[in-house]
């Protein structure tokens, strides 16, 4: 089972995630947390496989929890899920430690694909991306 943790401020968005997510049937959702530093919190505490981010939220933004989850936790890969569609948004992700950028306007099955090529060890950029 691929360990996962979901962060976003919003809870309608955190509640369709897990239920896609364990639709997938290999991914189990440790923990869910609604600003960056609840993520990183969860994080340290769970040391999942993959956390799937928001950019902005509250309390810290999730470039700053990337950051941080990245030097506790070596092993997790994080995705950023995103409106940001910028490459300065998304370089700045990358910079932090993120392996992969999606956006949210993704479908749920690359949400999927993403967070499998992470648990591989692989890099996912948004199939959308604009031309990173």
């Amino acid at each position: 089972m691929i360990k996962v943790i979901l962060a976003d401020d919003h809870t309608v968005l955190r509640d369709g995630l897990r239920s896609l997510l364990q639709a997938a049937g290999d991914m189990e959702i440790v923990a869910m947390a609604a600003n960056g530093q609840e993520a990183v919190e969860q994080s340290i505490q769970h040391c999942p496989d993959v956390v799937l981010m928001d950019i902005s939220m509250p309390v810290m933004n999730g470039i700053e929890a990337t950051q941080q989850i990245r030097a506790f936790c070596p092993r997790t890969q994080v995705a950023i899920l995103s409106i940001h569609r910028t490459n300065e948004y998304i370089q700045r992700a990358l910079k932090a430690g993120a392996s992969g950028y999606l956006f949210k306007e993704s479908a749920g099955m690359e949400v999927v694909a993403a967070i499998r090529a992470l648990h591989e060890g692989k890099r996912y950029l948004s199939a959308n991306n604009t031309g990173i």
